[in-house]
């Protein structure tokens, strides 16, 4: 489908044990199209930690096929993977991964080096990223001054920079306090709402309720698929 940013078809995946077949993903079928906003949960051991790197191109399925804003990845080798990954994923993971030494617009602007992108134009660009999630005041300083939630936010800015298709969110929350997670959440929404398509994989139900679908795995399959009940917001409140 041409909305389809993400579509799978019957999507297995088996680790090996010697020559046991363990398998992990039993045959996923999902669509997720562009600009929406979804939450994937389970249990430890659902799969979904594997089928977000399925997802982020950083595995490839044993079986079926994945087609990710129109290209056929299922089968690619390395190289074209993590060119498809530089260009259509930004990815913002539990763990802040920030280079403690380089400043929020350093490593804000670390991957448009490797899209060998001038200096000039890596510093505009990673600046336009850090004011949307409303950091930009905080672009000299680094890491150990800033707080978990700001870190946070310079690494959404950081996924943010290359203008991807899809972002993907791993437990982005693990290492927050409540007040701070709502904060980070928040700026997903907005992220969503300027339309960029966000997956989130979350272990917690408060988090997952800020998604608008949310897609749960068990034993390797799709248990349930549904939308989240709308949250009235009303402008300027809170």
């Amino acid at each position: 489908m041409s909305t389809s940013i993400i579509h799978l078809e019957q999507i297995v995946k088996n680790y090996y044990m010697g020559s046991q077949a363990i398998p992990v993903l039993k045959g996923i079928s999902l669509d997720i199209h562009k600009n929406e906003y979804v939450a994937l949960m389970g249990p430890s051991g659902s799969g979904k930690s594997t089928l977000m790197n399925i997802l982020g191109c950083l595995d490839t399925p044993t079986g079926g096929r994945y087609v990710l804003n129109g290209k056929d990845v299922s089968k690619m080798p390395d190289d074209e993977l993590a060119e498809v990954r530089n260009g259509e994923i930004g990815f913002v993971f539990q763990q802040f991964n920030l280079l403690p030494r380089l400043t929020a617009a350093e490593n804000v602007a670390l991957p448009l080096i490797y899209a060998g992108i001038g200096k000039k134009e890596r510093l505009e660009r990673a600046m336009e990223s850090l004011k949307k999630v409303g950091l930009e005041s905080r672009s000299h300083h680094k890491s150990n001054e800033l707080s978990g939630g700001q870190i946070q936010r310079v690494a959404i800015a950081r996924a943010l920079v290359n203008n991807p298709s899809l972002l993907l969110a791993d437990e982005p929350t693990g290492n927050l306090d409540s007040k701070t997670s709502v904060e980070v959440m928040e700026i997903f929404g907005q992220i969503q709402a300027a339309g960029n398509t966000v997956v989130l994989v979350t272990h917690e139900e408060d988090i997952a309720a800020h998604a608008k679908r949310v897609v749960r795995l068990r034993d390797g399959v799709i248990e349930t698929d549904k939308l989240n009940a709308i949250r009235e917001t009303v402008p300027g409140a809170h």
